[in-house]
């Protein structure tokens, strides 16, 4: 076989596995896209028709809105705390020698290797206890923590990247103009690390919105769009739910070519 030839089988093999992941990942999410402009009330095939109908019933539907509400607040609440402490972590874990380290590394990533459903399952019997000690009952604010605790590592390991590569001789130039350590983050490190911070921020958002296992587990009676989805699907199918699929996956993917600009910038 010549080379032309072997590249040829090469460019065929690696494009065909690229065109194969691509209609495995995309091929349902654009099919439950095409169900939520059905009109009829059941998910089948052939259509009875092409209908805006499901956009309206969801946005007329009071259960879905706080829903949607209530994964608003629990994400947004997240991103913010998450990607703070993840920020930290991560400049201290990678530009800092201190004993330990090694140590605070392994442990800061645990969470990234614990599955999701034996996570929520460890923090409902540590809130349980602490429920009957301190009087209070799983909610927001418990699905919150959950969160935290899974979502920061994510966090820190996408600032860390950044931090890995930052030039710190520009820091010390800083220093060298006069600036405090406070001027110096504040005016130098943490706009040098705002592509990072922000892929971390838009990454952990998605990660909490879309989580179900640690709101279902955490979240007592209150309801997001995950658990709201899975409870109207174990009841029956209905257009509704690809609608609300399309809602959340629409600015998903806008939010995730947003940070890739970003960072490439």
């Amino acid at each position: 076989m010549t080379a032309k030839l072997e590249g040829r089988v090469i460019d065929f093999i690696l494009w065909g596995s690229l065109a194969a992941v691509l209609i495995f990942f995309y091929v349902p999410i654009f099919t439950l896209i095409a169900f939520s402009f059905q009109e009829g009330r059941f998910l089948t095939l052939p259509f009875e028709g092409i209908s805006l109908r499901w956009y309206g019933e969801l946005f007329r539907n009071s259960n879905a809105l706080t829903a949607l509400w209530n994964s608003t607040v629990i994400a947004v609440v997240t991103t913010l705390i998450a990607t703070a402490i993840g920020t930290m972590a991560a400049i201290v874990a990678v530009r800092y020698r201190f004993k330990g380290r090694e140590a605070f590394q392994l442990l800061a990533g645990v969470p990234l290797a614990f599955p999701q459903l034996l996570l929520g399952i460890v923090l409902l019997l540590w809130f349980s206890v602490l429920g009957r000690i301190f009087d209070f009952s799983t909610g927001i604010t418990t699905a919150i923590i959950g969160h935290i605790v899974y979502i920061t590592p994510f966090a820190m390991v996408i600032v860390a990247v950044q931090v890995f590569n930052f030039d710190a001789t520009v820091e010390d130039a800083a220093r060298d103009c006069g600036a405090s350590t406070y001027e110096v983050y504040r005016y130098v490190t943490i706009p040098l690390l705002w592509p990072g911070i922000f892929s971390a921020a838009i990454f952990a958002f998605l990660l909490s919105w879309g989580n179900f296992y640690l709101t279902y587990s955490l979240a007592g009676s209150t309801r997001t769009l995950p658990t709201f989805i899975f409870s109207g699907i174990a009841i029956g199918s209905s257009p509704l739910y690809p609608a609300i699929a399309t809602v959340v996956f629409i600015p998903g993917i806008l939010l995730v070519i947003l940070a890739n600009r970003l960072r490439r910038s």
